[in-house]
């Protein structure tokens, strides 16, 4: 969703992008019809990295985002500007909220909060840019919006409300049968932000809908429990105790905006839960 809004936006801006796609199963064919109908004319290089370690693979995915940066980044490199100096900008569309990814429980340590687009390690990897010599800058327009703030700010909302409810938000979706579950994180992020934007869902359906059902299945599975616990937590103890150190001023990010998007990001979700029945 979020990179549909970024491509849609660009164009509208005037801009002429390079679309690079991670190919996924059950994602190729929406990307290459996305791009088709938002860029029209626009070159979409779609790779798959098709890795085979020699060894016992790690299915977490939690890597991907250096193999999503690589491509972008060698995508860049081949660019006629590139080639004659010219700084190249390598956008990451993410909305603010998921790119901090404050951990929701206390539990959600470490690696259980991914933070692939998080400003510090963004800052991280621009500095490896930088030092290889590589003339490409790293940005994230959409670093202190929100999610539903994206969808109600897009400038073509015509376009993005044709194509939108095909777009895949799911953490799970191979594992739930490419159907988007509903019920993951990104899955209630999604949901959070069209009822913010609409009032309701363009998705064409989720494999458990009525979150608000009292079963292990949608109102007690962990992550709505989880949504649930940080929304609880904010009202007894406050924002700052909830955030702690996942904002510190060692992190690029640890500002007035950056508390501000986790704020208003939690608040999204409360209002889609309480519609839901879970609150």
């Amino acid at each position: 969703m979020d990179s549909l809004i970024g491509a849609i936006d660009l164009v509208t801006e005037g801009q002429r992008p390079l679309l690079v796609s991670q190919v996924a199963k059950g994602d190729k064919f929406d990307q290459q019809r996305f791009a088709r109908i938002v860029a029209q004319g626009c070159l979409h290089l779609q790779v798959n990295h098709n890795a085979s370690p020699p060894c016992p693979s790690e299915r977490s995915q939690r890597g991907r985002s250096l193999v999503f940066f690589g491509l972008g980044v060698l995508a860049a490199t081949c660019l006629t500007s590139y080639g004659g100096g010219e700084k190249t900008e390598l956008i990451v569309p993410e909305n603010g909220f998921i790119s901090l990814n404050v951990p929701l429980t206390p539990l959600r340590l470490g690696s259980l909060s991914t933070r692939t687009t998080h400003p510090y390690y963004l800052a991280s990897l621009q500095s490896l840019l930088d030092k290889a010599g590589l003339n490409i800058r790293i940005r994230n327009p959409y670093q202190f919006k929100t999610k539903g703030e994206m969808l109600e700010e897009c400038q073509n909302q015509a376009l993005l409300k044709s194509l939108i409810g095909s777009s895949t938000s799911c953490g799970r979706y191979a594992r739930s049968g490419f159907k988007q579950c509903g019920r993951c994180v990104p899955c209630l992020v999604r949901r959070s932000a069209f009822h913010k934007w609409l009032g309701h869902d363009l998705t064409a359906g989720y494999k458990f809908s009525a979150l608000g059902t009292p079963d292990k299945k949608h109102r007690d599975f962990d992550d709505v429990r989880s949504v649930a616990y940080a929304i609880h937590a904010v009202k007894q103890r406050g924002l700052d105790a909830w955030i702690g150190g996942a904002l510190n001023s060692a992190m690029p990010g640890a500002s007035p905006d950056a508390r501000g998007v986790a704020d208003r990001g939690l608040k999204e979700l409360s209002e889609f839960l309480k519609s839901q029945g879970v609150l």
